[in-house]
């Protein structure tokens, strides 16, 4: 995008309205994000992709909006003016719908998803995540004991109309050190899964003094999650602070593997993930990036 986003000290009418000051303030995994429903009869990971306008249309809706400098009155021809996407894309849940076509949002785009199969060769790191014979996914969260992170496997089924942001050696410049090029590793880590216990106040000064004097700063930003289900999101690019960092908060924590084999009435291929990480079973790393399966 040709322009940059920073945040003021003035916090907005919307997040004022979806009651932000009693939101719950969560890290900002960065990763890529996804999304489990229903394909083919059975819960599946779906990749995020967006309908973009083709180079015509991006054009047009960019000369309007320097013009007037407010997207939402311009008039999209959606049938014509957007990139083919496969059968399968479906828009996201929130997206408007005008003559039983979805309209995009204000920067033109249309978000949406598509299921990954499990031999797609361009969402290979979001199968490597999920086995659909066992129906279960490889989800980084909390352990029940405080300070300690946790990977196991997770039923579908539990996960089932959520978000979750994928992370990995392949997404991202990977920020928080997991795997190598030889041993690829990806895990899921659903959306609010790592609530922040001492947040900021909602002062610029505090939020900026936090991101760089705290070791639970050290995160790509912050998502509150209002009661309304509104998410507004800050990173740390908006207070003109760097990111990625060479030490992550994600990363500064123990982590245990959690997979229990008998559970899963499934013969995982010896090079797959779920292989590897049903190898590890009730070891402990003092950090995620510490994960080796040599």
């Amino acid at each position: 995008q040709p322009f940059k986003v920073l945040a003021t000290e003035t916090i907005t009418g919307k997040a004022l309205e979806a009651d932000i000051y009693n939101a719950i303030p969560t890290e900002k995994v960065d990763g890529s994000c996804c999304y489990v429903t229903t394909y083919k009869g059975q819960p599946y990971l779906w990749a995020r992709l967006d309908r973009k306008p083709n180079k015509q249309a991006e054009k047009r809706f960019k000369r309007f909006v320097y013009s007037l400098e407010d997207s939402k009155e311009f008039v999209w021809n959606v049938e014509e003016d957007f990139k083919p996407v496969p059968d399968t894309w479906i828009p996201a849940k929130d997206i408007e719908f005008s003559n039983g076509n979805p309209l995009p949002d204000e920067n033109g785009h249309m978000p949406g998803w598509v299921p990954v199969e499990k031999t797609s060769k361009q969402y290979c790191w979001h199968s490597s995540v999920v086995n659909y014979e066992a129906e279960i996914a490889l989800v980084l969260k909390h352990h029940a004991d405080p300070g300690l992170l946790e990977i196991s496997p997770v039923p579908l089924s539990e996960i089932l109309e959520q978000t979750l942001e994928l992370i990995g050696t392949n997404i991202n410049a990977n920020p928080y050190g997991l795997g190598s090029k030889k041993q690829p590793v990806h895990l899921l880590v659903p959306h609010g899964a790592f609530e922040k216990k001492n947040p900021p106040t909602l002062k610029q000064n505090d939020i900026l003094s936090w991101f760089e004097g705290c070791s639970e700063g050290k995160v790509e930003g912050i998502v509150w999650h209002c009661h309304d289900g509104c998410l507004i999101k800050l990173h740390r690019h908006h207070l003109g602070l760097r990111w990625p960092l060479a030490e992550t908060y994600l990363n500064s924590q123990p982590v245990v593997i959690s997979f229990n084999r008998t559970k899963y009435d499934c013969d995982f291929e010896p090079k797959s993930l779920f292989h590897h990480f049903s190898k590890l079973d009730g070891k402990r790393f003092d950090r995620l990036k510490d994960i080796k399966f040599d």
